[in-house]
């Protein structure tokens, strides 16, 4: 299985443009996820891209990964277009997934949690996930990721 790290940063891909690690865009949230992909031994892609509708939509669209986890641009910011892009594509929607994770997220930073546009659903069979683009958000919605993504993988394959 592999698995798509989007990361979605306009200010960081006008700086570094198509870079192929976190490390050569100082990509904190980046290295947080591949951190603990490389922990759990998946296997995994990595990108980084502008903000805006068509940018997500496309890297969605145009991946051949077995799931896509999109990092940032989910603020409420006008330029903060992940979620806008990659909800109206989803076939299903996974909402326990953003439910848990502000839930989580309440633990750690209060009610500021309640600004957390966490999202997911699946797209083509492929189970996409929206994070926010901090690194402690990207390390949370990582892990809650790695711990149901063969259960998820599952009930889309059966």
């Amino acid at each position: 299985m592999i698995i798509e790290v989007v990361v979605v940063s306009t200010s960081r891909h006008k700086r570094f443009g198509d870079v192929g690690s976190p490390q050569e865009a100082t990509d904190l949230s980046g290295v947080a996820i591949l951190d603990r992909l490389e922990a759990c031994g998946r296997d995994f892609t990595y990108r980084l891209i502008s903000d805006g509708v068509e940018a997500v939509r496309g890297a969605i669209l145009e991946s051949e990964a077995d799931a896509v986890v999109l990092c940032g641009g989910t603020g409420l910011a006008p330029k903060d277009l992940t979620i806008e892009a990659a909800e109206p594509l989803f076939d299903k929607t996974i909402p326990g997934f953003g439910e848990v994770f502000r839930q989580k997220s309440l633990d750690e930073v209060g009610t500021r949690a309640i600004l957390t546009r966490a999202s997911a659903g699946v797209v083509r069979g492929v189970p996409v996930f929206c994070l926010p683009g901090s690194p402690a958000a990207a390390r949370l919605g990582i892990d809650l990721i790695l711990a149901e993504i063969d259960h998820i993988l599952y009930h889309i394959l059966e």
